[in-house]
Parts: structure tokens; C-alpha cells; sequence
């Protein structure tokens, strides 16, 4: 069995332990996020399944890679160590990929969705579709309209009164009819800022978490590099470089003393 260093051994097992930790947690904060999202825009939100099936992909192949280098370590299977290099190359080059790519769309992408939401306006002129989804995420997220209740010109629906309770606690504004000058209390909160951050949170996290395992790939790339030319050369004595002759120093002259002179 080769020699390796026992304490890089150990150092890289805790490694790919963290590692396996933070696969674990990739899921679990997916699973969160999912569950809220689902909660307050269930159906503006569905394109963004794929990117949650997607995080629970990477967190799975994150454990399954850490669990390998591990094992590899500890039997000190060069097999193990090879795999566990090959794969963590790949998913370093494709992290930092979508990590960039991501981060690069993200201002376009705000833009896309402002544009995309003035072009709904008015809503009460909108189609059915459009008003059932805008509603019900009024309600869901107690807000009234896109940018502004005026969103709605006269028509302002139901979804977008407040309660008295709410109306107490400074959450809704007056609103005075032009056409019956029936006066109610609708939501001062538009909804657009608060999907705006929802989809620019999710952005964030997968910016973060690809960034955060190309980091750690790099770092397992060095480790799993080290020990397994251990491996390949376990035994190699110590190289000591000696310096050639032309460049020692001439030995100090002495003086030559003649005994036939005396």
C-alpha cells in the first residue's frame, strides 16, 4: 500500500466532509426557498423549477463526490483519487460557468421583467389570464397592482382592499373614485418590487453557490493532485541539488613553501 502523508489524508477527508455538508445544505435551502416561492407566486414562478431541480442535482453530485474522495483517501485508492479529480475538474469548469453567466444576465434580466410587466398596463385591460395571476398574487403578497394600485384605473378588485386590522397598522392608503367617489382602503405595497426580489434572491443563491463550489473544486483539485502523486512515488528519497563545479568557488590561495631555499 503507497505511503501517503497522514496529516494531508486527514485534512483532505475533512475536506470532502465540509464538502458533503455543503451538498447536503444545497438541497435543504432549496427545498426552503421552493417551498416559499410556491407559497406567495406559485404560478409566476414556474419556469423557475428546472433551477431548483437543478440545485437539488448539484447538491446530490456534490455529496456523491465528496463521499468518493473521502473513501478514496482513507482506502488510499488511486482509482477513487482519479475519479474524484476528473469530476471535480468538470464541475469546477461548469460551476464557474453558469456562475458567470448567471451574474452577467442579471441586470438584463431585471430590465426584461420591467419592461415585461409595464407592457401589462392598464390592467384592468388586460386579459383574464393576466388579471387572475396579478390578483392572486395581490393577495398573497398584500399588495395592489404592479407598480401602483392606479395600475387598475377605476376598477380596482377586491383583492386589493385592505382589512381594518391592516388599515391600522399603516399598511393601505385612501383611494377616492373618479367615477362613483366611493372611498376605500387598498395596499400601499405594489407587487413588482416584491417579485423583483423573490427572482433576484433566487439569482443571488445560485450565483453564491456556484461561486461558493468552484472555490472549494479548486481547493479539492490541489489536494487530491498532492496525494496522489504520493501515491505514484511513495518511496522517492529526498533530492538534494548540488551545485556544479564551474560555479564553486576556487579554493583559497596558500602560500607554497620551497624547503631546498633554506
Amino acid at each position: 500500500m503507497a505511503q501517503v502523508n497522514g496529516c494531508l489524508s486527514c485534512i483532505f477527508t475533512i475536506f470532502n466532509i465540509l464538502f458533503a455538508i455543503i451538498g447536503g445544505l444545497i438541497i435543504v435551502v432549496a427545498l426552503i426557498f421552493q417551498i416559499l416561492t410556491n407559497d406567495h407566486v406559485e404560478q409566476q414562478l414556474e419556469s423557475w423549477t428546472p433551477g431548483f431541480i437543478g440545485l437539488y442535482v448539484v447538491g446530490a453530485i456534490t455529496m456523491m463526490i465528496a463521499i468518493l474522495g473521502a473513501c478514496g483517501a482513507h482506502r488510499e485508492s488511486k482509482v477513487s483519487l482519479i475519479v474524484f479529480l476528473v469530476c471535480t475538474v468538470i464541475g469546477t469548469l461548469l460551476m464557474l460557468r453558469v456562475g458567470i453567466r448567471t451574474a452577467a444576465i442579471r441586470p438584463e434580466l431585471v430590465r426584461i421583467m420591467e419592461t415585461d410587466a409595464h407592457n401589462r398596463l392598464p390592467l384592468d385591460q388586460a386579459s383574464e389570464e393576466v388579471k387572475a395571476l396579478v390578483e392572486h398574487q395581490q393577495k398573497e403578497l398584500h399588495c395592489c397592482g404592479l407598480f401602483s394600485y392606479k395600475d387598475w384605473e377605476d376598477n380596482i378588485p377586491d383583492s386589493c382592499l385592505c382589512n381594518q386590522e391592516e388599515q391600522m397598522e399603516g399598511k393601505c392608503e385612501a383611494v377616492r373614485y373618479r367615477v362613483t367617489l366611493q372611498r376605500d382602503y387598498v395596499y400601499s405595497q405594489s407587487c413588482f418590487p416584491i417579485i423583483r426580489g423573490l427572482v433576484l434572491r433566487a439569482i443571488d443563491i445560485t450565483i453564491g453557490v456556484n461561486l461558493t463550489l468552484a472555490i472549494l473544486g479548486l481547493l479539492g483539485m490541489i489536494l487530491s493532485s498532492i496525494i496522489i502523486h504520493q501515491m505514484r512515488r511513495p518511496n522517492r528519497p529526498t533530492v538534494l541539488l548540488s551545485v556544479p563545479g564551474i560555479f564553486t568557488p576556487p579554493p583559497k590561495y596558500q602560500e607554497l613553501h620551497n624547503p631546498l631555499a633554506y
